[in-house]
């Protein structure tokens, strides 16, 4: 499976973003797998921001976005999302998505399957 995230770039602080993974390649379909949504700001370690399970019925959330993004899939298009609204300048970092669950929900080390990442600046 090869993931490739998409739709990042450079906001103002309040400004919107949505993010897309699109999932490719042989195996398993995609919608059979749980997916993640995971960053890395400069100087830390990757965190979770979000996760939902291959039916797209259960999501989990890190609290630092909670009420501000959106995580959905679109099994059909083998892609899934991660709509941010009310961005901060804490949010930058670069975005990856995740896919596969080996682990817990929000454990960095909990997917089998890892796309490139995509960049999020948000200016003040």
């Amino acid at each position: 499976v090869q993931l490739q995230a998409s739709g990042g770039g450079l906001v103002q602080a309040g400004d919107s973003l949505r993010l897309s993974c699109l999932a490719s390649g042989s195996g398993r379909p995609i919608s059979t797998h749980d997916m993640g949504w995971f960053r890395q700001a400069p100087g830390k370690d990757r965190e979770f921001v979000a996760a939902i399970s291959w039916g797209g019925g259960s999501t989990y959330y890190a609290d630092s976005v909670k009420g501000r993004f959106t995580i959905s899939r679109e099994n059909a298009k083998n892609t899934a999302y991660l709509q941010m609204n009310s961005l901060k300048p804490e949010d930058t970092a670069i975005y990856y998505c995740a896919a596969r669950r080996i682990g817990g929900y929000t454990d960095v080390r909990g997917y089998r399957y890892w796309g490139r990442g995509t960049l999020v600046t948000v200016s003040s």
